[in-house]
């Protein structure tokens, strides 16, 4: 088997959430199951792979119980929902990358690293939080959370008022040498859930949880940058990217350049809560000296590694 080099592969929601209607834990493990059958397929044929996720709906699940829980239990913080979320959907990719091994006859074993992002306290999304998380409450409920919490909690469409945290930008994965040496000796690692689990350093070095959620695809980017990764390759709902999305003019993307994807992404092509965090995190991964990246849905991963599909992005 001939060495390919090293990919960091993100994927997204649907490769634990296919649809509303398939939320429980064992849907979501069958899901995860099918997303790494395709990864083990790229592990096959000679890919070092790190693979990263979305926890959102995750968290959303944990934060949900914690409320309706909180008059007989302690509510839990945020930054451990993210610690939580790791640790169950690591091990649902632990377990379904074992049994596709052990099909395949594949020598591999798969590890998970509870990772931890450094922020920026200075960070301008501090001052301005925007990401919504959790429940939605009344009014005199969210008075109560604003009041004896602190919360930033704002209306939503006459559906009630909803919390909302900072997402700050990523700035250093913690644990980037612990998955590199993992790497080295063979595994394949399942790491920064999430974006990471955000933290900042205190005046003496220290690292202390924050309330915030890191978007999984630039906390991606910060650890195919710091390993030093051959790929990006951020796995998600379509095979390609389009511009003039859902136009009559629309054009599918195969190969460009990211001087192109810049030109693209000023004049509006990519969706603010879609595609344009996924070419953002591509442009930063390529920028800190990247060789490549790709975005395709799970089940195209080997037709566009063959380079028959995908939208492939290079410097």
């Amino acid at each position: 088997m001939q060495k390919k080099g090293l990919a960091v592969v993100a994927v997204g929601g649907n490769a634990l959430i296919k649809d509303k209607n398939h939320q429980t834990v064992p849907d979501q493990y069958q899901a995860a199951a099918d997303t790494m059958a395709h990864i083990a397929t790229m592990i096959e044929d000679g890919w070092d792979v790190v693979v990263t996720h979305g926890n959102g709906p995750q968290v959303g699940f944990i934060l949900r119980r914690s409320e309706l829980a909180a008059h007989e239990l302690h509510e839990i913080p945020l930054d451990y929902c993210g610690a939580d979320t790791q640790g169950a959907i690591g091990y649902m990719f632990q377990q379904a990358l074992h049994n596709v091994f052990l099909e395949r006859g594949i020598k591999k074993s798969a590890a998970t690293v509870v990772t931890q992002t450094v922020v920026d306290s200075e960070d301008p999304a501090f001052k301005n939080p925007t990401k919504p998380i959790g429940s939605f409450l009344d009014e005199a409920q969210a008075k109560v959370k604003m009041e004896k919490d602190g919360w930033t909690m704002v209306e939503d469409a006459g559906r009630g008022w909803r919390r909302v945290v900072p997402s700050p930008i990523p700035q250093v994965i913690v644990e980037a040498d612990a998955i590199r040496s993992l790497i080295d000796h063979g595994f394949v690692v399942v790491a920064v859930g999430g974006g990471g689990i955000p933290v900042m350093r205190t005046p003496e070095g220290k690292l202390v949880g924050v309330e915030a959620v890191i978007d999984k695809d630039f906390g991606s980017a910060i650890l195919a940058c710091m390993i030093q990764a051959d790929l990006f390759l951020i796995s998600t709902a379509v095979e390609k990217v389009a511009i003039n999305f859902n136009k009559p003019d629309q054009r599918w993307l195969d190969r460009i350049t990211a001087a192109e994807a810049r030109q693209y992404l000023q004049e509006g092509h990519f969706a603010k809560g879609s595609m344009l965090p996924k070419i953002q995190a591509i442009l930063k991964y390529l920028d800190c000296g990247g060789k490549a990246a790709l975005i395709t849905d799970p089940e195209h991963i080997k037709d566009a590694l063959d380079g028959k599909t995908g939208t492939w992005i290079l410097p």
